[in-house]
């Protein structure tokens, strides 16, 4: 039994589908096949059960994998903890980011990672929350970006900044002449809004009453259409299907960008916290507090928070990051073979949501 057997249990599993698993392993179909095969025979059991309507995990397979989970968490430890020991800004760092944060933070944070810390390539995975949280629970990303609320278990959560929403209405729509608006207005509008799974869509919901209301009853907002992603929504709000509501980083410095009119709302306005989460047994809080460093130097239309409110506001299941990253620049950072410190370095992995 290794360790590249459990991955391949996990990753088909996770998969049920032997392509999609071996394409996830980066190996090929047979060689997936014949490495859970032989670990089937090592155990004298069979962990999948294999039939014409797909790959089901049987009972006693369920614990295997669960447990091959738990391994492969805890190897991953013991590789943090030796690349710890040597220097925790070295070496890949895998971050994952939500849907809604990856366009409007990335383009400015990648290059900022890469001129300060180069030797610490960010390898990156978008996503939805669901998806993220199972990937890093799994060991198989660092951190990740993404908005509360959520599940907190087993997780160290350390807030990053506050971000307002805001509505977007076509150019001509005789709102843009306001210079606010209330939530309770847009009763009579038809809503654009992201699509089951997001966590934005539920984030609007619980923000804004009437949507909720329209969430449960046929009464309220006009009507709701539903997008796979916000530059499709922005784009059809352009074309004068509806409106949407956006948060701040993916609006333009300005009230217009020749096509949409973004307004803000009555106070309070409503707004999102966005957090890093790592695993508590990942043994790198340094580098966590790295990205944590380098976002607040952003130039973001966003309030950063505050870390003793941060602190006092905090459930029982967080608490914050307190590593410090150690002062570097990219002239002193050491060389590592295996890594170029140039924007080559970057691999940027994008997942559909599904």
């Amino acid at each position: 039994m290794t360790l590249t057997e459990l991955r391949y249990i996990v990753a088909l599993a996770r998969e049920k589908h032997f392509g999609r698993a071996a394409e996830a392993c980066f190996v090929s179909q047979p060689t997936l096949s014949v490495a859970i095969r032989k670990l089937e025979d090592e155990f004298g059991l069979q962990i999948f059960e294999r039939g014409t309507t797909g790959i089901q995990t049987t009972a006693m397979g369920e614990r295997i994998v669960e447990q091959a989970q738990r391994v492969l968490e805890e190897a991953g430890y013991l590789k943090d903890l030796a690349r710890q020991g040597r220097d925790p800004l070295v070496g890949p760092l895998r971050v994952g980011v939500i849907f809604t944060i990856g366009p409007y933070l990335l383009p400015t944070l990648v290059p900022s990672m890469i001129a300060r810390y180069p030797s610490m390539p960010m390898i990156l995975q978008e996503n939805t929350t669901a998806k993220l949280l199972e990937s890093l629970r799994q060991g198989e990303l660092d951190l990740i970006v993404l908005a509360e609320p959520f599940d907190t278990q087993g997780l160290v959560v350390d807030p990053v900044y506050d971000e307002h929403f805001v509505l977007a209405v076509p150019r001509e729509h005789p709102w843009t002449k306001r210079s606010r608006i209330a939530s309770s207005e847009l009763r009579a509008q038809n809503m654009l809004l992201l699509g089951t799974g997001h966590c934005l869509r539920d984030q609007v919901i619980e923000i804004c009453p009437e949507l909720s209301r329209f969430s449960q009853t046929s009464s309220g907002i006009q009507k709701t259409f539903e997008g796979s992603s916000l530059e499709t929504i922005r784009h059809m709000v352009a074309a004068g299907v509806g409106i949407t509501v956006l948060p701040q980083t993916a609006c333009p410095p300005s009230r217009e960008d020749g096509l949409l009119g973004y307004l803000p709302f009555e106070p309070p306005a409503p707004s999102r916290r966005v957090v890093l989460a790592a695993r508590k047994s990942f043994a790198r809080p340094a580098a966590v507090a790295a990205l944590k460093e380098v976002i607040a130097g952003l130039s973001l239309p966003v309030t950063p928070v505050d870390e003793t409110t941060a602190v006092d506001q905090a459930t029982p299941a967080s608490r914050t990051l307190s590593a410090t990253p150690a002062s570097r620049t990219p002239s002193t950072a050491p060389a590592s073979r295996a890594l170029s410190a140039t924007p080559a370095s970057l691999v940027t992995s994008v997942s559909k949501a599904s």
